[in-house]
C-alpha cells in the first residue's frame, strides 16, 4: 500500500466518524433544549442508530456485494447524507425532524461497513495494518467534540450548528470518496440469500450454551448503553457541566488506551473475566453517574465517562474476538454480522424505548430530572445482567486466547 493510498483511507475514516461524532453525542440536549422534546421522542430519535443497524446487511448485501463499487455506494450516501444534515437543521419541531433522521441513519449505518471494505480491499495484512487505519475515526470522533466545546455551542444554544458542521463533512467525503482506490461489489452475480444477509449462517453457534449464554448477555448489556449514548449529554448539561461535550471525548481516549492494553489483558484475564469486567464497568458507570455533581463529586462523573475504555473495549471488542474464535473461517463473516445485529440492532432499540418513559417519569419540572433514580437503573440491569453471565457462562475451552490469536479491531463499530 503506497503512502499515497494510506493517506486517503486515513482521511476517509477521519471524516466517517467526524460526521457521526459531529451531530450524535449532542443531539439529546438540542432536542430536549431546542425542539422541547419529550424523554421519548429523544429515544426515538436515537433509535434510529439501531433501526439504521438492522436495515444496513440489506443495503450491503443486496446492493454493495452486487452491483455497484463500495466507493462509489460511499459517495453517493454521503452526498445525501449532507443534503438530510443541511435540512435537519431548518426543522423547527420533532414531528418534522424524526424522519428525517430515520432517512439519514438508514442511508448513514451502510457507510460504517462500507469504509472497511475500502479499507481491507487496499491492506495486505488487515489484522497489522487495520487498527492504524481505523485509529483516525476515534481521532474523527475526538476532534469533533473538542470543536464543538471550544465554540461552547452547548451553552450558547447553538447546536443547530453542529448539523451544519456534520454536513459539510459529509458532502466533503461524499465528494473524496469518488477518489478512493476502486472496490469493485464482492459478489458481483452471486445470489445471495437472506440468511446470508443478515448472518443466519452461524445460528449454530447458538446450539453451543456458553455461546448462547453470551449471546444474551450480550444482548442485554445494549439495554443499559442506549442510556449512556441517549442521555449523557443532556444530563451533564442540566447539572452544569461546561464543554460537557468535550470533556466526554475522554471516553475516546480511554477506548484507545485500552485497546493497546488488550493483549497484556488477554493473556491474563482470558475471555470469561474480560466480559465480566466490561459488564462490571458498566454498572459502576452508572452508580459513578447516579452520586457525581459538578461539586465536590465532580470526579465521579469523569471517572463514569473515562470508564468507557472498559465497558466498549471489554466487553465488546472481546465478544467479537470470542465469536470469531469458536466460529472459525467458515462461519467467522456471518458470525460478526450476526452479533452486530443483535447487539446494535435489537438489543440497542430495546434499550433506547425502555430509556425515553424512564427518563420521563422522572422529570421533576420542565428543565430537570431525579437522574440518580435514572441512573440506578441501567446500573442495576447491568448488574443483574453481570450476575447472570457469572453464574451461567461456562467454556473451559474458549475462556481463554488461542495460541497465535490476532487482536482486531471490531470491523463495524466505533467509538462512542
Amino acid at each position: 500500500m503506497t503512502a499515497a493510498i494510506r493517506v486517503k483511507l486515513s482521511a476517509m475514516m477521519f471524516l466517517e466518524f467526524f460526521i457521526w461524532g459531529a451531530w450524535f453525542v449532542t443531539m439529546g440536549t438540542y432536542l430536549t433544549v431546542t425542539l422541547h422534546a419529550t424523554g421519548v421522542q429523544n429515544a426515538g430519535a436515537y433509535a434510529t442508530q439501531a433501526l439504521g443497524a438492522i436495515l444496513a446487511p440489506f443495503i450491503i448485501g443486496l446492493i454493495a456485494d452486487r452491483y455497484f463499487a463500495a466507493q462509489k455506494i460511499l459517495a453517493v450516501l454521503h452526498l445525501l447524507g449532507a443534503a438530510s444534515l443541511y435540512y435537519a437543521t431548518t426543522v423547527e419541531n420533532f414531528d418534522k425532524f424524526y424522519p428525517n433522521i430515520l432517512f439519514y441513519m438508514i442511508i448513514y449505518m451502510p457507510t460504517l461497513a462500507l469504509v472497511n471494505s475500502v479499507s481491507f480491499k487496499q491492506l495486505k495484512n488487515p489484522n497489522k495494518e487495520f487498527p492504524y487505519i481505523r485509529v483516525f475515526g476515534t481521532i474523527g470522533w475526538i476532534v469533533a467534540g473538542t470543536i464543538i466545546a471550544w465554540l461552547d455551542w452547548e451553552h450558547k444554544g447553538s447546536l443547530v450548528l453542529t448539523f451544519r458542521m456534520a454536513a459539510i463533512a459529509s458532502l466533503i467525503l461524499g465528494l473524496f470518496s469518488f477518489t478512493l482506490p476502486d472496490t469493485p461489489p464482492a459478489k458481483k452475480g452471486q445470489k445471495i440469500t437472506f440468511g446470508e444477509i443478515i448472518g443466519l449462517d452461524a445460528i449454530g453457534l447458538l446450539k453451543k450454551r456458553a455461546y448462547l449464554v453470551f449471546f444474551l448477555a450480550s444482548v442485554a448489556i445494549c439495554i443499559p448503553l442506549a442510556f449512556y449514548y441517549n442521555f449523557t449529554n443532556p444530563f451533564l448539561n442540566e447539572i452544569g457541566m461546561k464543554k460537557a461535550a468535550g470533556i466526554q471525548t475522554l471516553g475516546q481516549y480511554s477506548e484507545l488506551f485500552f485497546m493497546a492494553l488488550m493483549p497484556l489483558f488477554f493473556v491474563r484475564l482470558g475471555v470469561k473475566k474480560m466480559l465480566a469486567f466490561g459488564m462490571l464497568a458498566w454498572a459502576l458507570r452508572y452508580v459513578f453517574f447516579a452520586y457525581g455533581d459538578t461539586g465536590s463529586n465532580y470526579w465521579m462523573l469523569i471517572a463514569g465517562i473515562v470508564i468507557h475504555g472498559i465497558c466498549y473495549d471489554f466487553f465488546f471488542v472481546t465478544g467479537q474476538i470470542y465469536t470469531e474464535n469458536l466460529a472459525g473461517e467458515r462461519f467467522k463473516s456471518s458470525a460478526q454480522g450476526f452479533i452486530t445485529l443483535a447487539t446494535y440492532g435489537v438489543g440497542m432499540l430495546i434499550g433506547y424505548y425502555l430509556s425515553g418513559p424512564i427518563v420521563d417519569h422522572w422529570k421533576t419540572s420542565a428543565t430537570s430530572h431525579n437522574w440518580q433514580s435514572i441512573w440506578l437503573i441501567p446500573g442495576g440491569i447491568a448488574a443483574v445482567v453481570l450476575i447472570l453471565f457469572l453464574l451461567l457462562f461456562h467454556d473451559r475451552d474458549h475462556t481463554e486466547t488461542q495460541p497465535g490469536l490476532d487482536i482486531e479491531e471490531p470491523s463495524a463499530h466505533v467509538e462512542i
